[in-house]
């Protein structure tokens, strides 16, 4: 069998991992071998989600609560990943937060802090605690879920995409700067995905139909959508892969 997609020996954290996209993308490395730290702010979903995977009797699960809007909390997070695991080896940053719709010109500055914070700083955090593991081993991947949203402006989104698009740019910059220790990072960003997070913009039917129609595929994202490409990226199979930003939309994006 091919050891392309082996992540036997592997030690993965995951932030925004309780649910949705986050849990179908650690079930899949798990699936494959790793040792997953699952995170996300509320402990009994991620006991559920942990006690789900650890049933499937491949890889182990830990569920440790984070916010990731807290450095504090973070910190603690990679310490108790390193006391349950050991160093980390894969980091997929897939928390975010969306806390305000409406016009960029008018958004609060609470709303806004809070949306470059958890979305933008908290990874650059999470980079900066888990790298050293990665450059002491000469190997590492990290991703982050940025979003379709980052590559076009949007009336009522525009702050949510800004926010990606930084990310994007954040992990072109700490790709250059940490590609020769060996460690990859990558920008993961999804369509519109059948997800709790953007439940308002697909959970009528007349308008999930219409958006539906402007995809080449005929549908909106599923979770399990992004756990090929989890693997993929945490994984050798993309060894030479580095300071990229990889959209999963199903071909919605493609024109823009």
């Amino acid at each position: 069998m091919s050891k392309l997609f082996d992540l036997t020996g592997k030690v993965a954290l995951l932030t925004g991992a309780s649910k949705g996209m986050g849990l179908a993308m650690v079930t899949a490395l798990a699936e494959h071998g790793a040792t997953v730290v699952i995170s996300a702010r509320k402990q009994d979903q991620l006991d559920t989600a942990a006690e789900g995977i650890n049933a499937l009797g491949k890889g182990t699960a830990h569920a440790v609560a984070c916010n990731v809007g807290y450095k504090e909390q973070l910190q603690a997070l990679v310490d108790k990943t390193h006391e349950l695991a050991g160093p980390i080896d894969i980091v997929i940053g897939n928390a975010g937060v969306n806390p305000y719709y409406g016009k960029t010109s008018e958004i609060p500055d609470d709303a806004y802090t809070k949306t470059m914070d958890a979305n933008v700083r908290s990874n650059l955090w999470l980079a900066q605690m888990v790298a050293p593991d990665m450059v002491a081993s000469g190997s590492g991947s990290m991703a982050f879920t940025s979003s379709i949203g980052a590559f076009k402006p949007s009336e009522m989104l525009g702050t949510y995409g800004m926010s990606k698009l930084a990310l994007i740019g954040l992990v072109r910059n700490l790709a250059a700067e940490f590609g020769p220790k060996g460690i990859r990072f990558n920008a993961i960003c999804p369509g519109l995905v059948k997800t709790e997070f953007a439940r308002e913009l697909w959970d009528n039917p007349e308008v999930a139909k219409r958006i539906e129609n402007e995809i080449p595929l005929r549908r909106l994202g599923e979770p399990e959508d992004f756990a090929g490409l989890a693997v993929f990226l945490a994984s050798d199979a993309s060894r030479y892969m580095t300071g990229q930003a990889l959209t999963v939309c199903g071909g919605s994006n493609m024109w823009t």
